[in-house]
């Protein structure tokens, strides 16, 4: 078994086409074709189902995904570690991140670690699945770092480091009852018909475990995967939402209304995997986003 075999392997699996991977990797697609076999004939085990129209991986090929990942990040820190000592950092450093990441200035931080380290290539990757989704992707070895909100302690596996904190405010047309008046209360909103984001959001699950803490049920009549949809909703009068303060801020044609006591707070963290050595590069870049916290955040120690 050779280390290409498993990157190549790693392409095919995240690809789901020996066509897309061929190009991924900048080589025929039979030799692609001929490495997995050859793994194939290696492990006695059939890793991918394929037809005319589909791959899919086996139940084989789900079990050694991760393996391979990890034994790919081990070789590639191997290599990190040697070419540091001959000239300065360099590698790839692949980040998952949500649509909107607060107070932690990701673009900045971004050009920042270039400017320090232009060999180092990130390779930026927004999940639709959310904070969960990016979660499960850390610890499945598809991405070094995450940038995503958990508002209870992390998955198994996972380490996270607090970056940024925001309130959650609610969003409403100017002329809503909501609008004028003082802070709102749960019990209050819970009358009102709710545009969110989808279960594994972050803010969606600050709000629904408030919702429950409080004994009130709310009714949330859309689910929209974008902040500018929900706010979209808001303007046609469909519903109210909860928005982090930067975004709110942003809505300047809605009011932005305060909760009253218990406020809601949308913690924004730094993810790495618990277990598996980090990379050079990516410990470097998890190093910047955890530069300059809000002054707000009682950082941990990183142990």
């Amino acid at each position: 078994m050779e280390l290409r075999h498993l990157e190549y392997f790693v392409a095919v699996a995240e690809e789901l086409s020996f066509t897309r991977a061929s190009r991924r990797l900048h080589i025929v697609q039979s030799g692609v074709s001929s490495a997995i076999q050859g793994l194939e004939r290696d492990l006695g085990a059939a890793l991918f189902e394929r037809d005319r129209h589909r791959v899919a991986l086996t139940d084989a090929g789900t079990a050694l995904l991760p393996e391979a990942r990890a034994t790919l990040a081990a070789a590639q820190a191997a290599r990190d570690v040697v070419g540091e000592t001959r000239r300065g950092l360099r590698g790839t450093v692949t980040v998952g991140t949500m649509q909107s990441t607060g107070a932690l200035d990701l673009p900045r931080r971004l050009g920042r670690f270039h400017a320090t380290h232009p060999a180092v290539q990130v390779r930026l990757r927004q999940a639709a699945a959310g904070s969960a989704g990016l979660a499960q992707q850390v610890l499945s070895g598809a991405l070094d770092l995450a940038v995503l909100s958990l508002p209870g302690p992390p998955p198994a596996g996972l380490t996270t480091w607090p970056a940024a904190e925001d309130p959650l405010l609610v969003v409403c047309q100017p002329g809503h009852p909501l609008a004028s008046g003082p802070p709102v209360t749960l019990e209050r909103l819970a009358e009102e018909p709710f545009i969110d984001f989808p279960p594994g959001w972050g803010n969606r699950a600050v709000a629904d475990r408030a919702f429950a803490a409080a004994g009130h049920d709310r009714q949330v009549q859309f689910e929209v995967a974008g902040f500018g949809a929900a706010a979209d909703l808001v303007r046609n009068g469909l519903g109210i939402a909860f928005l982090p303060a930067p975004e709110a801020a942003q809505m300047s044609d809605l009011a932005a209304v305060e909760l009253s006591e218990p406020a809601l707070i949308w913690r924004v963290s730094v993810a790495a995997p618990a277990h598996r050595r980090t990379p050079a590069a990516a410990r470097a870049f998890l190093d910047e986003l955890l530069r300059d916290p809000c002054p707000a955040l009682n950082r941990e120690s990183r142990s």
